[in-house]
């Protein structure tokens, strides 16, 4: 945990540890590797279109602002043993008007070169045993396109359970192949063990 002061106050920055990962506060230096990751098709192929280097550094500040205000969101991710920046993970509140609003989401988001080594996975966990832990929520939500077998392969693996309907992502026009989204949860019932 890091103080921090805000306007007067001391704000606690929660900062989480895994085996392998620091899921930390944004740094300036973590911008322009996020803005690779954000500009990469690969990575951004679930997504309505890559990022221009000012969006992706709105979002990199948004996160941060955020994490300042609450002591916790979206964290940027960094390797411990070589303290790279690989990408982000962690809690953020929708904005959008979803048909399960108000509700908190758990997302990530890695570099290419971080795939397939169960980084998501590790992080999302300690991210979600925070969330219940922590933070004390009755449960976590996940959601993406239908297409995107990864990022439903690590919402398996954390033992989300899957929703049977689908639903029309708002923010994108009717029509869209990425508009159609599947739904997971996760319980803090279900998880008492690993943060009791």
């Amino acid at each position: 945990m890091v103080a921090q002061k805000n306007e007067g106050l001391v704000m606690r920055i929660q900062e989480i540890e895994t085996e392998r990962l620091r899921l930390r506060q944004w740094q300036d230096s973590d911008y322009p590797l996020f803005a690779r990751i954000n500009a990469d098709v690969e990575s951004m192929r679930f997504f309505p279109a890559p990022l221009t280097v000012e969006q992706s550094n709105d979002l990199a500040r948004y996160c941060r602002g955020l994490i300042a205000q609450q002591g916790w969101g979206v964290w940027a991710v960094e390797e411990k043993t070589t303290a790279k920046f690989i990408g982000f993970t962690g809690l953020h509140k929708p904005t959008d008007e979803l048909p399960f609003t108000p509700c908190v989401e758990i997302a990530w988001r890695l570099a290419r070169a971080a795939w397939g080594n169960g980084f998501a996975t590790e992080a999302a966990s300690a991210a979600l045993s925070f969330a219940f832990g922590e933070l004390a929520l009755p449960e976590v939500v996940s959601f993406t396109t239908l297409t995107n077998a990864a990022s439903e392969r690590v919402m398996q693996r954390l033992g989300m359970k899957r929703e049977p309907q689908t639903f029309e992502h708002p923010s994108l026009p009717s029509g869209h192949p990425l508009r159609e989204h599947l739904l997971y949860r996760a319980y803090a019932d279900e998880r008492a063990s690993d943060f009791v």
